[in-house]
């Protein structure tokens, strides 16, 4: 009985993830996740009581994954171009495992803006100690001046926005021919980490 709950509130959470991400939180109606698990509403409500409750279960497991383990990195003890290397290709990798995931939460991001900043605190990343550790590299002459919000940010843009953009991207740019979309998505591995690198490495 306990086996056949879990099988049927992990159908549900699949169903849920899938309407979720393509109708966003006010676009999905609990009938499509019912009707896309293949049960009928007052089962789904049994499980969820509300489309508020099921939601948060997918946003905060999509946004976690969202996020990457920036902090693990960033105080480990390998060298800062490594770290760099090892943030972009970690996170274009989760990307490319989950290319609707960053529509979904910038999208969320500009309706609870409150949610978004409650899961970065849950998260674990600290802000302070990755800043400090960044200026240590500035003051050891390794980096130019920045600060960790400027490098963070540069980073990530450059790995989301060919996701966000992908109906342009693939469809002007590349003809609408997906394997050159996805080629070019994995070369952004290096090119962006060396970008990065040679835009803050002092020479």
């Amino acid at each position: 009985m306990v086996e056949q709950e879990l099988s049927t509130e992990k159908v549900i959470l699949e169903a849920a993830k899938k309407v979720f991400l393509d109708k966003g939180f006010d676009g999905a109606r609990m009938q499509q996740i019912a009707d896309e698990a293949g049960i009928n509403k007052a089962l789904l409500h049994y499980y969820f009581r509300s489309k508020d409750k099921l939601f948060d279960a997918i946003f905060e497991g999509a946004f976690m994954q969202f996020l990457p383990n920036i902090s693990q990195v960033m105080v480990s003890d390998i060298p800062f171009a490594e770290k760099i290397r090892a943030i972009v290709g970690h996170y274009i990798d989760m990307l490319l495992e989950n290319p609707y995931l960053p529509v979904f939460v910038i999208r969320e991001i500009q309706r609870t803006p409150e949610k978004i900043i409650t899961l970065i605190k849950k998260s674990g990343i600290k802000l302070e100690i990755m800043d400090k550790m960044i200026q240590k590299e500035v003051a050891d002459h390794n980096i130019v001046p920045i600060s960790f919000s400027h490098l963070i940010v540069n980073m990530l843009g450059l790995c989301i926005f060919p996701f966000i953009a992908r109906p342009i991207i693939e469809g002007f740019v590349f003809k609408n021919d997906s394997r050159a979309y996805h080629k070019f998505l994995l070369e952004r591995k290096a090119l962006v980490a060396d970008f990065i690198i040679n835009a803050i490495q002092i020479k």
